[in-house]
């Protein structure tokens, strides 16, 4: 499956990307540093959630430490 960096708009696969970011619940999926770079300065700017992926919940394991 092929998603859209939200930052140049370059197609590119989910196990290729540079980084995922998880914004507002929502991964984006980046191709590159510059595309990291420009991302995280401003968020806002380029957070579309249709571009992106829901992120998925993932359990929290609660470690308990015997004494």
């Amino acid at each position: 499956m092929l998603l859209k960096d939200p930052v140049c708009g370059k197609r590119i696969n989910r196990g290729r990307a540079h980084i995922i970011i998880e914004y507002e619940g929502v991964n984006y999926f980046l191709c590159c540093p510059q595309c990291q770079a420009q991302f995280e300065r401003a968020p806002k700017s380029f957070a579309k959630p249709e571009l992106g992926e829901k992120a998925r919940k993932t359990k929290q394991l609660l470690i308990r430490q015997q004494s």
